[in-house]
């Protein structure tokens, strides 16, 4: 509570500004600083999504660890009311590079130690005790500008604060991510909130200041600034180092793009690696056995339009087109820089056997969702190539409501293959996509097929590990009515490693291992955060 009666030692006179100006100074240093807040919070979560998984998670993490941070901050707050504009000058040099190095050290802890869940944790605690020291500091400096009763002062801020969170929250997304990138764009904010702090209380509270005071704030925000402008300079040094950490040594393309991050690595095609978002997508090494096993089973029947949902690498597409009575596929892939980089980069497609160059197939560059909505007409096989379920921008692909859209666009003898995740890691899962199938209106046929290389997720999976019981993929093989048969198409071409045993020991294999009674996820209720 603010105390009214709290002196002011000489007012407003002692000021270098009239009141209102001061006033206005404050509630300007107010929306700056909301904004670089909100900034640092979104940053965050941005960035523990992509490197961590799960945004759902990520962000509750976040927001309520900062959330309790701001009353630690509040209370602590409290001893320095009596040196308000040296304590704020302070906390604003030190909030500044706590938030504006926050993503660089994130990245840093997931590219050398392997794991950032710690530091995002104490940098949310960082954070929130800082801003939540700001404005019960500021409630004391602007009533020591312009004496006015608490309420006001108190509306006052929380409207400058709000809308400065509202700029900030809008800035974040479309002005500092797609023009200066997540490290940078923390960065610069860093450096604005340090130079907004500091013009502040060095120009209207400067009277305030003992010499010993002023010098310090001038050094600490000097100090913080050349800071973060070093490490700006030195940022594109850090992601390539970075990069060869995570990724190796042999990094040929790192594009960020307006959904994902894409990395390919590798020289040529015997050791290409395609990461999305720093999930392996494509290893050479295995990527066929997982392309054979998700298309050849679907291509037994009427094969002549073929719709891919995802799998904008070509590597199911090139699977497809293998038989020569297919007359159309379209994938429907939501990166189109993807496709682009299918298209011309020579180790990739030559990979894909140059699939998107085949003029039987067309590339619609939409969300599978709101596409599968409008009427397309009818497919004879439906491929689902999409990411993993566990990432949450994926879910909804994964749901109920989906497959009842892919069930819709199933011709009357038509089959859908759904790449489920690994049925020996992550059984839940596995059997939550099948009852999410199921609710949709179709039959499912599951089957598994192992083989692949420890570590490696040539697939929609999550990479990483180097567990034995991760050595599969999992599938379910759908159809309206009766479930279809997993087994190859007879006269097909024949695939590289895939034979018809292994498809009927794999079907028993995973009906042996049924789990029962696994609820469907849906759009208002999604059930895909094991192994989140």
């Amino acid at each position: 509570m603010i105390d009214q009666q709290m002196p002011l030692r000489g007012g407003a006179a002692r000021l270098p500004v009239r009141p209102r100006t001061g006033r206005f100074l404050v509630l300007a240093a107010v929306f700056v600083c909301a904004a670089c807040g909100l900034v640092y919070e979104l940053e965050l979560v941005a960035l523990a999504s992509y490197l961590i998984g799960d945004s759902v998670t990520q962000a509750s993490v976040v927001l309520s660890v900062m959330v309790f941070a701001m009353g630690i901050g509040s209370l602590l707050a409290k001893r320095l009311r009596c040196r308000a504009a040296v304590g704020f000058g302070m906390i604003e040099a030190a909030l500044a590079l706590i938030g504006g190095s926050s993503a660089l050290v994130l990245y840093a802890s997931f590219a050398w130690l392997g794991d950032s869940q710690y530091a995002l944790v104490g940098f949310s605690l960082a954070i929130g005790v800082l801003i939540g020291a700001e404005i019960p500091l500021l409630m004391t400096l602007i009533q020591r500008v312009d004496r006015q009763d608490a309420g006001g002062a108190v509306a006052d801020l929380f409207a400058a604060d709000y809308v400065g969170a509202l700029v900030g929250g809008l800035a974040f997304p479309f002005l500092l991510l797609p023009m200066l990138g997540q490290l940078t764009g923390a960065l610069f904010t860093g450096a604005v909130n340090a130079a907004a702090g500091g013009a502040l209380v060095l120009w209207v509270f400067r009277r305030d200041l003992s010499p010993r005071s002023r010098w310090l704030l001038v050094l600490a925000n000097v100090s913080v600034i050349a800071v973060l402008a070093t490490a700006t300079a030195l940022v594109d040094d850090f992601e390539r180092a970075a990069r060869r950490a995570v990724y190796g040594d042999q990094v040929r393309v790192a594009v960020q793009t307006g959904v994902q991050e894409v990395v390919v690595t590798g020289t040529g095609r015997d050791s290409l690696g395609l990461y999305l978002d720093g999930r392996l997508r494509v290893s050479a090494r295995d990527e066929y056995r997982y392309h054979e096993a998700l298309v050849h089973p679907a291509m037994n029947g009427p094969r002549a339009r073929v719709l891919i949902l995802g799998g904008g690498d070509g590597l199911a597409a090139r699977e497809v087109l293998r038989y020569g009575d297919v007359r159309t596929v379209t994938v429907v892939e939501l990166d189109p820089a993807v496709t682009r980089l299918a298209r011309t980069d020579p180790a990739l497609s030559e990979l894909n056997g140059h699939a998107l160059r085949d003029p039987r197939l067309t590339v619609v560059g939409a969300d599978a969702f709101p596409w599968l909505r409008a009427d397309h007409g009818r497919y004879d096989v439906v491929v689902s190539d999409l990411p993993d379920p566990g990432i949450t921008a994926s879910t909804k692909l994964y749901s109920a409501e989906f497959y009842g859209l892919i069930a819709e666009a199933l011709a009357p003898d038509g089959r859908l293959v759904v790449h489920a995740g690994p049925l020996g890691a992550r059984a839940q899962t596995f059997w939550t996509v099948e009852a999410s199938v199921r609710a949709g209106g179709l039959a499912t046929r599951p089957y598994r097929v192992t083989g692949r290389y420890a570590g490696l997720a040539a697939s929609p999976d999550r990479g990483g590990g180097e567990r034995r019981d991760r050595e599969d993929w999992g599938f379910l093989l759908a159809a309206a009515g009766r479930a279809p048969q997993a087994a190859l198409a007879a006269g097909g071409p024949e695939p590289r490693s895939l034979r018809g045993r292994e498809l009927r020991e794999g079907a028993l294999a995973a009906a042996e291992a049924r789990l029962p009674g696994l609820l469907p996820s849906t759009l208002i209720h999604p059930r895909y955060w094991e192994d989140a």
